[in-house]
């Protein structure tokens, strides 16, 4: 199992500080073996989660670009993208980019919105939640469309339509198309058919065994093999954060067993350094082991 990192707060040091402090957190993760950085996409930081709106929140894309500059071999990626944020076609080409500009580490992530309140704030429009997810399978399409390097023609759908989809320069491979969210009906749908991965919440082996299944029966309808899809996980790993390594490996071992690749984890309130040096670096060889 793959440890990566998920930077969804920036209230450890002040913002004339966060410059550096992302540059030597991207440091921290390759020198302790972490395949994986992603940030959040949000305009405001989560009420749902605990947080004031008014604490700091980075521009998601900006962000990446940074880290890939002082990075060389994380996998780089938004966990999540909602599809309102940004238009299909803009969207791909900020992706490309981000691949080009990385070496190719980009990852495409995707879902369906849920944050109404910044939506609000910010004039964004705000479709139902049936409307969301017919806008997240188009754009699955978009972007699929945007990397094919045998097409750039158009694109005709029911909420989108392009008159081209030329991306120069493409990406210098593929990005992984990662879609978060659990939903049995319609996300793991959607992953069967358009994912390269998956991200879902560590509840229990059991829960997580059960939406497996799920996406095995979505993948036997559209004839594809589970095995392609790579399943990552958010995880609290709150037996890393009291010291407890053997603890946390003993938590992830069921995970491992079901085909959990990567393991998630989220930062405390704490320099976002020192916790992937001192925190997360103790278990990377260890569950690497699972």
């Amino acid at each position: 199992m793959r440890v990566g990192i998920h930077l969804m707060r920036y209230d450890s040091v002040p913002s004339s500080a966060l410059r550096q402090e992302l540059a030597d957190t991207a440091v921290a993760a390759e020198e302790a073996g972490v395949s994986w950085v992603s940030v959040m996409d949000h305009y405001f930081q989560m009420m749902r989660a605990g947080f004031p709106r008014e604490d700091p929140m980075l521009e998601a894309y900006t962000t990446l670009g940074y880290l890939a500059g002082v990075s060389s071999q994380v996998q780089l990626g938004v966990l999540v993208t909602g599809v309102t944020y940004r238009r299909p076609g803009l969207l791909a080409k900020i992706v490309a980019t981000l691949d080009v500009l990385s070496g190719g580490r980009a990852t495409l992530g995707l879902g369906a919105a849920w944050y109404e309140e910044e939506h609000q704030a910010f004039g964004v429009p705000y479709p139902p939640l049936s409307e969301r997810f017919e806008r997240l399978e188009e754009t699955l399409q978009i972007c699929a469309q945007m990397f094919d390097p045998t097409t750039n023609g158009p694109y005709a759908g029911t909420h989108y339509q392009l008159a081209e989809t030329l991306c120069s320069p493409l990406p210098l491979h593929k990005p992984e198309v990662l879609i978060g969210g659990s939903g049995e009906r319609k996300t793991l749908r959607l992953v069967a058919q358009y994912g390269d991965a998956c991200n879902l919440f560590a509840t229990t082996p059991q829960d997580i065994a059960h939406k497996l299944e799920v996406l095995r029966g979505h993948c036997a309808d559209v004839g594809r093999d589970p095995a392609e899809i790579r399943v990552t996980m958010l995880h609290g790993g709150d037996a890393l954060l009291a010291g407890d390594v053997a603890a946390f490996v003993a938590d992830l071992t069921p995970y491992a067993a079901l085909g959990v690749e990567s393991v998630i984890l989220r930062p405390p309130a704490t320099s976002l350094s020192a916790w992937v040096r001192d925190t997360v670096a103790p278990a990377v060889p260890r569950l690497a082991e699972l």
